[in-house]
């Protein structure tokens, strides 16, 4: 990590549960740092033999599903708009829209940290369009383009 590196925001949990609407067992991000806003964002997703979708998948070998690696990254995504534009959660939500060009290149097993890379690639309000990279080890483990938008919660 460079010395700019070391220096951008850090977001803990307490904020990501201020600025995410999702809770266990779908909370899929447990901090995030290098901070940039509109710009870019690592999420951190400790992956553990806890999570409640290793029993099923798959027993014996616990893997976790290709789907809920891009799901953390569109977390991310979420989070990085939530900070970016200070959403108020209570009364905006922000969708996952698309997903395209999803590849995955290495399994997700118990004990790996994911860092989920997100860039923003385009804004136009309420849309953003992401591009995602989740590594293990500094390795490709899946990476896809995504977009999300925000709205307006229902009265």
């Amino acid at each position: 990590m460079s010395d700019g590196e070391e220096s951008l925001p850090t977001i803990e949990i307490n904020e990501i549960l201020a600025r995410l609407p999702h809770r266990y067992p779908f909370l899929l991000v447990d901090r995030a740092e290098q901070y940039r806003p509109s710009e870019s964002l690592v999420g951190i997703k400790c992956v553990t033999i806890n999570e409640p979708y290793f029993p099923g998948h798959f027993p014996g070998n616990p893997v976790m599903p290709g789907v809920l690696v891009v799901e953390a990254l569109a977390q991310v995504g979420a989070l990085l708009m939530s900070k970016s534009w200070d959403i108020d959660i209570s009364k905006t939500t922000i969708f996952f829209m698309s997903v395209d060009g999803a590849r995955f290149r290495l399994p997700v097993r118990p004990g790996d940290v994911l860092k989920l890379h997100v860039d923003v690639v385009k804004i136009r309000a309420p849309v953003v369009k992401f591009k995602g990279r989740a590594l293990v080890n500094g390795k490709l483990a899946a990476e896809c383009e995504f977009s999300a938008m925000k709205a307006d919660n229902p009265a």
